[in-house]
């Protein structure tokens, strides 16, 4: 999780001037803020319960989810009404990825933080019913009795979620993970389809 958040992080640096919200080092700040606290309160796996802590990481996964939509507006704004760089091909192909890849991780953080209540719940079992059902929930009898999903499993939930434009083995079972899901799989949709239209263009 703090690997994804710190990525993010990065990524904003590489998001061109009129496509991030405000100086380039605003989002990264808080961001780097709210995760040194998030670590701090609960070094490890975050299987402390805390309503600090657990405003603490609603917070900075808000804070990402508020980013990456807000370049995805500006970019395909950009691309519709043209922009500095949609004028290159390689250009626009590199803010789409990083837009792309970026809203990417915040929608996995954000599976991650509310499915069940969160890692902390979910570490206690608190809940017998998840928001978000995988495979390994699905059918007990592969064998998967005491699985409990990781970070990695929200985070390819959001990648095939993206490139799919559905759900693919993990199905919503709440409404706001199938409006979440609806949101990135329609952002996704804009991205993609506006950034290769764009860059056609600009090669021919």
């Amino acid at each position: 999780m703090a690997g994804a958040v710190v990525s993010a992080m990065v990524l904003t640096f590489l998001l061109p001037n009129g496509v991030r919200p405000g100086p380039n080092w605003v989002l990264p700040l808080i961001e780097g803020l709210l995760l040194v606290a998030v670590i701090v309160g609960d070094p490890g796996e975050i299987t402390r319960r805390s309503r600090l802590l657990r405003g603490l990481s609603i917070g900075l996964v808000c804070v990402l989810v508020f980013g990456s939509l807000w370049a995805t507006v500006a970019l395909i704004s950009d691309l519709i009404q043209g922009g500095p760089e949609t004028n290159s091909a390689g250009d626009v192909l590199a803010a789409g990825s990083v837009v792309w890849v970026s809203n990417n991780i915040a929608f996995s953080l954000l599976y991650w933080e509310l499915d069940s209540g969160g890692a902390a719940a979910r570490a206690h079992r608190e809940r017998t019913r998840p928001d978000l059902a995988f495979p390994q929930q699905l059918n007990p009898e592969l064998g998967w009795d005491d699985w409990q999903p990781r970070f990695i499993d929200y985070l390819y939930l959001g990648f095939t979620n993206a490139t799919a434009f559905s759900p693919t083995d993990v199905m919503p079972l709440v409404p706001w993970a199938k409006i979440a899901m609806g949101v990135q799989s329609l952002v996704s949709l804009g991205i993609l389809g506006l950034v290769i239209a764009r860059a056609v263009n600009v090669f021919t």
